[in-house]
């Protein structure tokens, strides 16, 4: 069904908090925060996520020649607030068509950074444990990212930030070469009036969970 919440790790459609639970719960996954549908992103949508979000909304900035913001989507709920964000974008592949980058900031245990990789547990594992494979800039300050296996069909890295999980989901996985760029990251929560000016585009067909539709 369209337009509902969802896991933030394998996109079924969780029971709400009632007389048993005052908790989501996955019948997978057990209590969650689920993630709010996937919908065609505006300045307006930026804007209000932004001023109610303890947790960053990581973009690119300058955004790369040729990219727009697909989606945003949030994972939270009344009680605790948002507790991990997506921002995926749209541009041209270095080995040509159309690539999708992804980039997830959350707090540990939620799982949207996993669920979009496609992989099994709610955060990198052992992946992080080796010496990191890449370097990107946060706010002024190197992070460093590892390689986390997950589905064939993208490339994943994954670090922290602030103490929280930074996902860079890239798809399809030749637009991993991207990560040769110089990268430079800001929090879309500090651009202030400047979210007005980014350009939008339409959410990546193939984002889970839930699926597109528009605001």
């Amino acid at each position: 069904m369209r337009g509902e919440p969802t896991c933030p790790r394998c996109g079924a459609h969780p029971t709400a908090p009632g007389v048993w639970s005052n908790r989501w719960t996955c019948s997978r996954h057990g209590e969650i925060f689920p993630v709010s549908p996937v919908r065609e992103p505006n300045a307006r949508l930026v804007r209000q996520l932004a001023e109610r979000s303890a947790v960053p909304l990581w973009a690119p900035w300058p955004l790369m020649r040729g990219w727009v913001i697909g989606a945003v989507l949030e994972a939270g709920d009344d009680p605790s607030g948002v507790q991990a964000t997506a921002v995926a974008l749209s541009g041209p592949n270095p080995f040509g068509g159309a690539a999708d980058l992804v980039l997830v900031a959350e707090e540990q245990g939620v799982g949207l950074g996993a669920g979009i990789a496609g992989i099994d547990g709610p955060d990198p594992g052992d992946a992080v444990k080796a010496d990191p494979h890449a370097h990107v800039e946060v706010k002024g300050r190197l992070a460093p990212l590892w390689c986390v296996p997950g589905r064939p069909d993208r490339a994943v890295y994954a670090g922290q930030s602030g103490g929280m999980w930074l996902w860079m989901i890239l798809y399809p996985e030749s637009a991993g070469l991207l990560m040769l760029e110089e990268l430079v990251f800001e929090d879309l929560r500090d651009l202030g009036r400047e979210v007005e000016l980014l350009p939008y585009g339409t959410p990546p067909p193939w984002l889970p969970p839930g699926s597109a539709e528009s605001t």
